[in-house]
């Protein structure tokens, strides 16, 4: 089972996440179809969003990142929630891209860099928090740290691995792991947390070693006394249900809803996170129709 867990050091210096991500990027490469390129891709944007989702300290808040550097794969979305389930897509799915010259999948290429990260922070409360900031690298681990270092003023390293087989493309290991400074932080601190990561070996290493979040955490925070703040299950999870796409539908107005396609008798709503289908039927449509013009009063 894929968890992740929360800690912070004792001296109150540092928050640090970590995560084992594999069976949900698995879920997410059987929902989609991903080719190996793009389950790197979402792979990464799914485990980093997951942390970022646990971040927050509000029960019903989500979050969600968006990537677009103008690469092939196009729009790469990920939303958690705060428990770190998440759910997300990308544009094309089955896009496949030669690996690097170091053997790598190349993330930056299919991602693309003459673009932006956008982040919506919703807390259920009020209008939401809207960020966007240039990417960096598209490699997706450096632009969420350059995010909160330029949007949030908060120093933060990010790492995010996604392995997967070079034979049968399936996902193998998937993870990562965020580190944030917090106010009042010594420089010899500072100084002590980059000579861990100097030698710190990638996650997906680290995983492949038998190292669960604990010790990948315990690793990267080495020297550091760490007190564990909480421990969470995280699952790929998608939100949609039928009665939310007719509300969806709705707030399209009459005309536009009765002038939507039918196909074999009905109308076919697909949801882009789990690839859920959902039928709508001409009864179902009119009286969706009707609703609209009520509410619309």
């Amino acid at each position: 089972m894929d968890k992740i867990i929360r800690a912070i050091t004792h001296e109150g210096s540092f928050l640090v996440a970590a995560i084992d991500s594999t069976e949900l990027v698995t879920v997410a490469q059987q929902v989609h179809n991903l080719s190996a390129t793009a389950s790197a891709v979402l792979g990464r944007a799914l485990t980093g969003a997951s942390i970022m989702g646990a971040m927050l300290k509000q029960d019903k808040a989500t979050v969600t990142i968006k990537f677009n550097g103008g690469g092939p794969i196009g729009d790469v979305v990920a939303i958690s929630d705060s428990r770190g389930n998440v759910r997300g897509f990308v544009n094309e799915p089955e896009l496949e891209l030669p690996v690097r010259s170091d053997g790598k999948l190349d993330v930056s290429g299919a991602v693309g860099i003459n673009g932006r990260m956008g982040v919506i922070r919703d807390y259920g409360t009020g209008e939401p928090y809207i960020g966007q900031i240039e990417l960096v690298s598209g490699e997706i681990a450096e632009d969420i740290t350059n995010y909160y270092a330029t949007s949030e003023q908060v120093p933060t390293v990010c790492a995010l691995g996604v392995l997967v087989d070079k034979n049968t493309k399936n996902v193998l290991l998937a993870g990562g792991l965020l580190i944030q400074a917090l106010p009042g932080v010594y420089e010899e601190e500072i100084a002590k947390l980059e000579k861990n990561l100097e030698i710190l070996e990638p996650v997906t290493t680290m995983l492949a070693k038998g190292m669960t979040p604990a010790d990948m955490m315990q690793t990267a925070m080495k020297g550091f006394e760490v007190d564990i703040l909480d421990e969470m299950p995280v699952h790929y999870a998608c939100t949609c249900s039928k009665e939310k796409y007719a509300a969806a539908l709705m707030t399209l107005g009459r005309k536009e809803i009765l002038s939507l396609p039918f196909y074999n008798g009905n109308v076919e709503a697909v949801c882009p996170y789990c690839s859920k289908k959902y039928l709508f039927n001409r009864e179902e449509i009119a009286e969706i129709a009707e609703k609209a013009v009520v509410s619309n009063k």
